[in-house]
């Protein structure tokens, strides 16, 4: 009985792992194509601070966002060892972790882009 509720419970956990994968692809998409659409290319004059944390935000989420790709595209196989399975799907949670402080990031610059527009506008 516990044998069968465990294989229950790993499989509940793969099928989960899945469903984050997908919705951690769906992110990772989402902002590289918002960082294409929104960075600017040319560099605007002002204050070197504010150049400095943009940078330093970008920088934040482009590292970010290639750890998450780095964890989640690992092609999954046919796994024997329920061990394998398992570091998988920890390995697709922290990517998705990744993911979202990518996003995050992306979020920050945003609203400092936005208040600077303000002050200075």
């Amino acid at each position: 009985m516990l044998k069968n509720q465990l294989r229950r419970d790993l499989q509940w956990l793969r099928r989960q792992a899945r469903r984050d994968r997908r919705i951690t692809l769906a992110l990772l998409a989402g902002v590289a194509a918002a960082w294409v659409r929104q960075v600017p290319w040319d560099v605007p004059a002002g204050s070197g601070v504010l150049l400095g944390l943009s940078i330093g935000l970008l920088l934040v989420s482009a590292f970010s966002w290639l750890s998450a790709v780095r964890l989640v595209t690992r092609v999954p196989r046919a796994r024997k060892d329920p061990v394998e399975d398992l570091r998988w799907i920890s390995r697709v949670r922290r990517g998705k972790e990744w993911a979202v402080w990518a996003a995050g990031a992306y979020a920050a610059w945003h609203l400092l882009q936005f208040v600077t527009a303000l002050v200075l506008g």
